[in-house]
């Protein structure tokens, strides 16, 4: 994988092409993501699965730009996606990524999770041998793109986050939250925020249930909340105003069994991609059920705060993208200056050697100056031509590099 110049595409699909229903049949858990990072990486290419509530993408480098995206394509398609993948290819797909780790092309525009997911894809990636020298490169960018539109815009003034959101729904379909219960399924970060985000706004009551007991209790203990047992969750319904689940669970954690006949109305608000909340639980009486996809209006709301920063927010990413592509083409001419710099070093070692004999009198220090002058001239006359070859790959321009093999016939060696 480090070979010296490789191209990226990536496909995907998110909130903006496929509905939830959807979505959620293709959110990778780790394990998965991982597994397809492997596959890819046997055949050759580099390879990041970036998956998270509102999107789906694989990013793939390899040798051939139209070979890279076609693979990714059929990687997706494998694990269930339509004809609607979206597909970038170089200096496009950093774009995208740049734009998606500055939270421009969130749900929740301006959200501020997505960076961290950003990093966990890319981590995941190098622990599952999946990224290499342009994938490194490219996620490394994104990620400081994403800090730098952050902390340069006025995007990062006026944060929101799928969490905070969330909570803000609530509070709209059910007025003040002083007076009522709630209920946060899921300890994980989105859990642990929403119940943050849930005391901020003065909730009478919360509690807190997971899969894994002893966390929750020490998540309930960190909040000073009550801890459930998610196997008691049919009884603690019938006392809870509003739920809120965010959990990693592929299947249905909450379904009409666990609903029952209710005495009071109960907003489920369910954050999970799979779903947490079983459909069939919206038919019941006394029960609204609301899903990812009905954050954007809510967040829709507070965009016009961050309207005004957009525009140099977009100009950062243009101009991150654009700093990418010229590293991916002056790695064009790597193997030209590589080869050029490999074969002056072998006509300075060849040459040495045929003046053995008449250094032979030279003392040991001598000898060492005579190693160092010689690279010290063959380094200073490429000096030059390796700068004018990296410039002129960076411009999209490859005749130096071609000039470079021709004139000191490096395809004949």
């Amino acid at each position: 994988m480090s070979g010296a110049h490789r191209h990226v595409a990536v496909a995907g699909t998110s909130h903006r092409h496929e509905p939830l229903e959807r979505r959620e049949r293709l959110r990778l858990d780790d394990e998965l993501a991982a597994d397809v990072v492997r596959r890819l990486a046997a055949d050759g290419y580099e390879a990041v699965a970036l998956s998270t509530c509102n999107r789906t993408e694989l990013y793939v480098a390899g040798a051939d730009a139209q070979a890279a995206r076609r693979r990714a394509l059929a990687e997706l398609r494998s694990l269930g996606a339509a004809a609607t993948c979206f597909r970038y290819e170089d200096e496009r797909a950093a774009r995208h990524l740049f734009r998606v780790a500055a939270g421009l092309d969130s749900l929740v525009a301006g959200e501020t999770q997505i960076l961290g997911q950003v990093r966990g894809a890319h981590t995941l990636a190098l622990d599952a041998g999946g990224a290499g020298r342009t994938l490194n490169r490219l996620f490394q960018q994104a990620i400081e793109a994403g800090r730098r539109v952050r902390t340069e815009t006025d995007v990062a003034r006026h944060p929101v986050s799928v969490p905070s959101v969330a909570v803000e729904l609530a509070a709209r379909e059910l007025g003040d939250l002083s007076g009522l219960t709630a209920l946060v399924v899921g300890t994980g970060e989105m859990g642990h925020l929403v119940a943050l985000n849930l005391l901020h706004r003065g909730v009478g009551r919360l509690a807190v249930a997971g899969r894994n007991r002893s966390r929750a209790a020490e998540l309930a203990l960190r909040l000073d909340a009550e801890w459930l047992r998610l196997d008691d969750l049919a009884a603690a319904l019938q006392d809870v105003d509003v739920v809120f689940s965010a959990t990693s669970a592929r299947d249905h954690v909450i379904a009409p069994r666990h609903v029952g006949a209710r005495s009071r109305q109960l907003l489920l608000v369910d954050l999970a991609v799979p779903r947490d909340v079983d459909p069939a639980v919206r038919a019941l009486p006394g029960c609204t059920v609301r899903d990812v996809d009905d954050l954007e209006g809510v967040a829709a709301d507070g965009l016009g705060r961050r309207l005004a920063a957009v525009p140099r927010a977009e100009a950062i990413v243009a101009e991150e993208a654009n700093r990418f592509a010229v590293w991916q083409r002056e790695l064009a001419a790597t193997p030209a200056i590589a080869s050029l710099r490999r074969r002056a070093e072998e006509i300075r070692t060849a040459e040495l050697a045929r003046a053995a004999a008449r250094l032979a009198h030279l003392s040991p220090a001598e000898r060492r100056s005579v190693e160092t002058l010689t690279a010290q001239i063959v380094a200073k006359l490429l000096h030059a031509p390796t700068v004018r070859a990296r410039e002129a790959a960076g411009r999209d321009e490859n005749m130096y590099a071609d000039a470079l093999l021709h004139l000191f016939a490096l395809n004949d060696v």
